[in-house]
C-alpha cells in the first residue's frame, strides 16, 4: 500500500500520446519516466531560476496499474527530504484516480563549472516548504 499523496502537493496534467503507448494500447513503461520528468520540472519551475543549477541523481518507478491509451493521467509530486545538496521528490502517477505508478528521484544542486554538488541555498529552502 502506498501513502497518500500529501495536502498542497504540486499537481502536473499530462497530455497522453498515442506514440506514448505500446502495440495494445497500454502505456509504455518508458513513457512514465517522461511524465515524472515533465511534472518534476514543472514542479522545480515553482522555485525560479535554482532550476537550470540542479542534476538528476536517481529515479526509482514502481508500477502499480496499467494504463491505457485516452485515460486521464495527472502527476501530483512533494518533497520527501531536503539535504545539504540534495532535493528527495515523490511522486504519484494518476490515471483516471488511481495510482498507476509510485515515483522517488534525487536531485543534487549542481555547480557545472566546477562539477560538483553545492548546499541548496537558504531561498530554494524556503520555497520547499509548502510542499510537505
Amino acid at each position: 500500500m502506498t501513502e497518500p499523496v500529501p495536502p498542497g502537493a504540486h499537481r502536473s496534467d499530462i497530455q497522453v500520446r498515442f506514440a506514448d503507448t505500446d502495440a495494445l494500447g497500454h502505456l509504455n513503461n518508458a513513457s512514465f519516466a517522461l511524465y515524472a520528468e515533465h511534472a518534476r520540472l514543472d514542479f522545480l519551475r515553482t522555485l525560479g531560476g535554482a532550476v537550470e543549477a540542479l542534476i538528476l541523481a536517481h529515479l526509482a518507478l514502481d508500477f502499480r496499474s496499467q494504463v491505457k491509451y485516452g485515460e486521464r493521467i495527472r502527476v501530483m509530486t512533494w518533497v520527501e527530504k531536503v539535504g545539504t545538496t540534495s532535493i528527495t521528490l515523490r511522486q504519484r502517477v494518476l490515471a483516471e484516480e488511481r495510482t498507476a505508478a509510485d515515483v522517488r528521484s534525487v536531485v543534487v544542486h549542481f555547480d557545472y563549472a566546477a562539477q560538483r554538488p553545492v548546499p541548496i541555498a537558504d531561498e530554494v529552502r524556503r520555497r520547499l516548504r509548502p510542499y510537505p
